[in-house]
Formats: C-alpha cells, sequence, structure tokens
C-alpha cells in the first residue's frame, strides 16, 4: 500500500460560508478517525492507505486503483451528512466539499443527509440506453446563437439522460464543473500533459454545447447532461483532485479550435479500451504518448487533426476584472494590486484565517503577500505568495460569491 491524502472542507448550504470546529469522522480500509475543522471549514491534510500507483497507471481490471472512505460531517445547528465513497488515489490529495443544512426541525436530529459518490468513470461504465444515439453528439454550428467564445460564468447540468424530466439541475460553476468531470473521467495520477490534453477536450466539447446552444435549440432548459452517453460525466458533490484542479486553474480559458473554423471543437473522447471510436481521443492512450514525452497539443494533434490550436476565449463572464497580463510579486504596484487587496479584504469577512491589508494603497508588500498565501493555503492552490493568472481569477470568484452572500444577509 502507499499514502494518499484527503483535505475535508465544510460550508453552511445556505450561505457557502465556511464551519468552524466541525467534526469530521473519516472511515474505511481498516481506518476510523475523527478530525475537527479550523476557522476556514477546513480539515487537516489526513494521510490514507491507497493502492500502489501502478494499478491506475496501467489499464486493468483486477484490482481498483483507489481506496474508498466514507466522511461523516456533524456540528450544532446542523443536518449530519455522509459522504459514501470518497477516492483516495496514492500520492495525490483528495479534496471533498460537505455542505450542510441548517437543522430547523428538532424532530429531525437524528436524521442524516446520506450521499452515495459512484465509482470512477474508467473503474466501472455505467451504459445507459440512449433515445438519441445517432444524434447525441454531432455540431449544429448553422443554427448557433451566440458570434463570440465566452467562458460562461456557470453551466446548468441536467443530472440525468436528456428526456429524463424528472433529473435534477444543478448551477455549477464553470471552473468547477471542469474540475469535477476531469476528476471522474481521468486518473490523477496520470502524467501532467496527459491530463491538460484531456481538460482541453472536456473545455472544448463543453464550449461547443454552449457556443451553439445544442440544448436550449432542442427546447431544454439546461446546457449540459452528467450523461457521459451525452456529454461528460458530473458527479454531483463529487471529489476533486488536487492536481487536477491546479491544472484546471491555469487553463480554463482556453479551447481546441480548426484553423478554418471559428468556434470551439467538439472534442470527443473515450477510454480506448472498452470504447475506441475512430478520430475520437483516447483517453489511455494520452497516457500513453505523454509518457513518450508528447505535449499536450502534440497528443490532441495525434488524435483529432494536426492543425488543432489552442485559443483563448474572447471573454470571461461574471467576473469584476480581466487579469492584467502579468504576475502580481512583493514590490509590484498599481491600480491591478490595489484591486487584489480590496477584494482579500472583502473575502476575509468570511475566511477571517486570510489577514487583511492595511492600507489597501496598490503597494504589494509582506503584508499583501501574507494575505496572498493564507488565500492560497485556504482554497488549495499553490502558496507562492504571488498573484498569478489561476490566484487572480480565484480570488475574484470567491470575492463575487462573498459579496452575493452579503447581499442575501
Amino acid at each position: 500500500m502507499e499514502q494518499g491524502f484527503l483535505i475535508v472542507s465544510v460550508f453552511d448550504e445556505n450561505i457557502s460560508q465556511p464551519i468552524n470546529n466541525a467534526v469530521v469522522k473519516v472511515s474505511g480500509e481498516n481506518y476510523e478517525q475523527s478530525f475537527s475543522t479550523n476557522e476556514s471549514g477546513k480539515t487537516q491534510s489526513i494521510e490514507l492507505q491507497a493502492p500502489l500507483k501502478i494499478y491506475s497507471l496501467t489499464p486493468q481490471s483486477q484490482v481498483r486503483p483507489y481506496s474508498v472512505y466514507d466522511i461523516e460531517v456533524s456540528s450544532p445547528g446542523f443536518t449530519t451528512t455522509i459522504i459514501n465513497g470518497v477516492k483516495v488515489f496514492p500520492e495525490e490529495t483528495s479534496l471533498q466539499n460537505v455542505f450542510l443544512t441548517a437543522n430547523r426541525n428538532r424532530q429531525s436530529d437524528n436524521e442524516n443527509k446520506v450521499i452515495n459518490l459512484p465509482p470512477h468513470t474508467l473503474w466501472e461504465t455505467t451504459v445507459e440506453a440512449l433515445d438519441e444515439q445517432d444524434d447525441n453528439k454531432k455540431t449544429d454550428v448553422e443554427n448557433r446563437v451566440h458570434h463570440e467564445v465566452f467562458i460562461p460564468e456557470y453551466v446548468i447540468v441536467h443530472d440525468g439522460v436528456p428526456s429524463n424530466s424528472n433529473a435534477r439541475q444543478y448551477y455549477v460553476n464553470f471552473i468547477d464543473y471542469i474540475k469535477n468531470v476531469a476528476s471522474n473521467e481521468v486518473y490523477s495520477t496520470w502524467p501532467r500533459e496527459s491530463l491538460k490534453a484531456n481538460i482541453y477536450a472536456m473545455i472544448s466539447f463543453t464550449l461547443n454545447r454552449i457556443y451553439t446552444e445544442w440544448y436550449k435549440s432542442r427546447g431544454y432548459n439546461f446546457t449540459v447532461t452528467s450523461s457521459p452517453s451525452y456529454d461528460q460525466t458530473y458527479v454531483n458533490n463529487g471529489t476533486i483532485f488536487k492536481s487536477i484542479a491546479d491544472i484546471v486553474d491555469e487553463i480554463f480559458n482556453y479551447y481546441i479550435k480548426n484553423p478554418n473554423q471559428n468556434f470551439p471543437f467538439l472534442a470527443q473522447y473515450n477510454d480506448g479500451i472498452k470504447v475506441n471510436n475512430p478520430g475520437w481521443l483516447s483517453q489511455w492512450g494520452s497516457k500513453s504518448l505523454a509518457d513518450q514525452g508528447y505535449t499536450s497539443l502534440e497528443i490532441l494533434r495525434y488524435y483529432y487533426d494536426n492543425q488543432l490550436k489552442l485559443v483563448a476565449a474572447d471573454e470571461i463572464i461574471g467576473l469584476p476584472t480581466s487579469f492584467p497580463g502579468y504576475n502580481l510579486v512583493q514590490g509590484s504596484c498599481g491600480e491591478p494590486v490595489q484591486k487584489i487587496q480590496i477584494m482579500l479584504n472583502t473575502i476575509s469577512g468570511n475566511y477571517p484565517a486570510i489577514p487583511k491589508i492595511i492600507p489597501t494603497d496598490g503597494r504589494f508588500l509582506e503584508n499583501t503577500t501574507k494575505s496572498v498565501k493564507t488565500f492560497q493555503q485556504v482554497f488549495n492552490l499553490p502558496v507562492t505568495g504571488f498573484v498569478d493568472f489561476a490566484t487572480w481569477y480565484q480570488i475574484s470568484y470567491i470575492f463575487i460569491a462573498v459579496n452575493k452572500m452579503l447581499r442575501n444577509n
């Protein structure tokens, strides 16, 4: 056995505010131990047993390549939530968010909310009946509504096949959606260039659905489904893996494009073992190519078209201001620094571990570095102390979320 790691973050479901001193019991694999969350709603990094890494690096069906743990989260005034099936890979950090519901009914004190997470898609594929099998993944560009490619603030995920009118629908932040899909479609232990190639494909597929208004043009009120037979695997409350999250934060605004087309490429993919469609990216094949030294773009061109390009989206919707185009580091100064300082101070009202910056004068001094480092630690970013592209947009996203909470209170 090897070691993996788990960090659990606990929030109030109604206002997405972190819950301090929640009790998190982790059990499974002959293990049981309880932990408390800190003022940012997070547990410590919990070291757990996981299978040998080799099992996730080779197509095989004999040994499940990850361990499975159950977590039980409780806090006074909230309904206890149990999540079964949290995945832990060797040498990887699993990030599990838990949203507790305020318990306003004393008679339900003994009732628990139970969430059962499914197996990883590569480990166990669910075969679904298709009503539109011949039509479900075609590109419809002629009837497009949008004329520019943009990153939306959120997508509406229909949790089932399109014809299931009873399926729940979730409004999911675009970046969080891609992190969730990637964490459920590929193994986080794979080489970085393989993960990047797959994530580019997932972003492009999603943006093609948005650009063409694929489902809205057919009378549906959602963006994508959670069904891999129609779109990509999305698991509500699913475990996210930090190595995947870090890549998504870096590249979420890039998509694949053919040189003679002005819309995102409908980047279809399959596992390459059970299903291997011509012209689709092979997930296991991408891992093999990355082992041979191929870059992510070379992998994409190998499977799709050797003239493919990676292009940045025209706009990122829902954020207050765009990345200035350069990293903010200690010694930087000016309006971009001041914007970051103001946003961090607002965020610190809900995340008190983040120290306030006084004054917010646009000078990137030691106090700003300390605040940035704490923010990065709280939100599972690489702790560098400088504001790069990923940190800028995470600060912007959390700032918007906190502002919405303040307006609703």
